[in-house]
């Protein structure tokens, strides 16, 4: 299922934002799990932090992850991708899936690791596979969506806050270990039916 939107269908960026990109987003396949992963690798662990060192190991785990996970026959889990036109080159990522155990009232859909490769972030991708994930989500008849984002992340909170995100409380929160981390804040959207 391919999914695509134009630029007026979408809500303008910022006057800093780069020009709107309309993206092919569809399902992923066992083709493109090298694309996923670089696009993965490029947004998690960008060249220049000292995991660099690491990237041949990390890009295999990536691909190994990715490959099981769609590899397996699942009905409550999708993998999306968006392609740019006419390269064709896959320039962002991201993950749906029912989470019946973090959820066990509602069915709601989770998303994980939205991935937009660095020359192509603020043209509007992210806003797209996010868009796509909530028709996924209305498919499932999921009466919610939620993620994780980094409190530190600014510039994603305010994506999905302008996708009507909102911030809920945590019960309790990762212990920060040896390597301090920026606090994970859960953010909730309510789907129409």
């Amino acid at each position: 299922m391919d999914f695509c939107l134009s630029p007026s269908e979408s809500t303008p960026l910022s006057a800093t934002s780069a020009p709107f990109v309309a993206a092919q987003i569809r399902f992923a396949q066992f083709k493109d799990i090298q694309g996923l992963s670089e696009v993965l690798l490029q947004s998690f662990h960008p060249a220049g932090d000292w995991l660099s060192l690491f990237h041949p190991l990390l890009r295999l785990g990536i691909h190994e992850d990715l490959r099981a996970r769609l590899r397996a026959p699942k009905s409550d889990y999708y993998c999306l991708l968006a392609i740019a036109h006419p390269s064709q080159e896959i320039i962002g990522t991201t993950e749906i899936s029912l989470k019946n155990w973090y959820y066990p009232q509602t069915r709601t859909g989770y998303i994980s690791n939205l991935a937009v490769s660095p020359a192509f972030r603020r043209h509007g991708v992210a806003r797209q596979l996010l868009l796509k994930c909530e028709l996924v989500a209305q498919e499932w008849q999921c009466h919610g969506l939620a993620l994780h984002v980094l409190d530190n992340n600014h510039q994603a909170k305010t994506l999905y806050t302008g996708l009507g995100y909102q911030t809920k409380p945590m019960e309790f929160s990762w212990p920060s270990g040896f390597f301090p981390r920026p606090r994970r804040l859960l953010l909730e959207k309510t789907l129409r039916g």
